[in-house]
């Protein structure tokens, strides 16, 4: 064998040992299979390939917006993915959806974002209505040159997702509202949860706080998951949770659901304590190109108590 085919066999090996040893740590922080590389061997450039070109594993980061805030955002997976963004609930965080991003595919370019007031961002004194919420998303779009995006969003990020969708329907390639309805406006339970919610004092009560995100659940889920999203609850101020919560009953902009042009997956637990099977009929009925799946023996929060099913369905109905 001749020198040169000796040094060629050996940059090779060092090329894939690269590549192997980016993908593996990669498939460990998601947990997630390899996809198909048809790289070439003989190809010095493959020598270049940086662990970033074929999968970022989840970091997090800071971004300030047009809109006047900074929001934290978990980012992960293929840089050059098609972009999808996860949208979390009320007092939730981006850690909403660990049970389900450490499987997502790895092909995608996910964002998970605390919103205005959550978990780690700004917590303004003021504005809090969906549309605020909405202007964020758009503008976190901006900022990150994300020209469109899938959307998936959970009970009132889902309201955020589908004002996103109806708003800018050019900024959305597919949309995903779980534990979601049209309107919040006239829900009774809700209703009856602003009138507590509105007599909060800092600092909230654990407790409180504690049996409140238990409630969205009917599974058992872990017991480490509860504890980080009361923690996670804890962090968002009595007048944010007020503020939240009226701007999401204050809006209702369901007349307009069918200017929705994404495909759109509508997923509802039958057990959910807070939005009924006629607000799932209703979102499939108004929004036009909607499907809708329903979890049995599910709760409000189906995502933490079938995360593997989650992960299923969404990816598929993104591919």
């Amino acid at each position: 064998m001749s020198v040169r085919r000796s040094e060629s066999i050996a940059r090779s090996a060092s090329s894939i040992a690269m590549v192997a040893a980016a993908s593996l740590g990669c498939i460990a922080a998601l947990g997630c299979q390899p996809e198909p590389d048809e790289t070439d061997l003989e190809d010095t450039e493959t020598e270049e390939v940086a662990a970033s070109e074929i999968c970022a594993a989840p970091a997090l980061h800071r971004v300030a917006l047009s809109t006047g805030v900074e929001l934290e955002y978990l980012e992960q997976g293929s840089p050059n993915g098609d972009a999808v963004i996860f949208i979390h609930g009320y007092t939730d965080s981006h850690h909403s959806f660990d049970l389900n991003l450490r499987n997502f595919p790895r092909r995608y370019h996910v964002y998970a974002l605390d919103l205005r007031g959550h978990g780690d961002s700004d917590k303004p004194a003021c504005c809090y209505a969906q549309s605020d919420f909405e202007a964020d998303i758009v503008a976190f779009m901006d900022a990150m040159g994300i020209e469109s995006a899938s959307l998936v969003g959970h009970s009132m990020g889902s309201f955020v997702a589908h004002r996103v969708a109806t708003f800018h329907p050019d900024r959305v390639d597919k949309l995903v509202l779980v534990g979601s309805a049209p309107t919040s406006a006239y829900n009774e339970g809700v209703l009856f949860f602003d009138t507590v919610v509105d007599t909060l004092v800092d600092p909230i009560d654990p407790a409180f706080v504690t049996d409140f995100q238990a409630s969205t659940f009917y599974r058992p889920i872990p017991a480490s998951f509860l504890d980080t999203s009361v923690s996670e609850s804890l962090k968002v101020p009595a007048a944010i949770w007020q503020q939240a919560l009226d701007g999401l009953i204050a809006d209702d902009h369901s007349s307009q659901l069918s200017s929705i042009t994404a495909p759109t997956l509508i997923l509802w637990g039958d057990q959910d304590g807070f939005f009924s099977l006629a607000d799932q009929q209703g979102l499939d009925s108004l929004i036009p190109d909607s499907t809708l799946v329903v979890y049995e023996g599910t709760g409000h929060g189906l995502h933490v108590e079938q995360p593997h099913r989650f992960v299923h369905d969404v990816a598929t109905f993104l591919d």
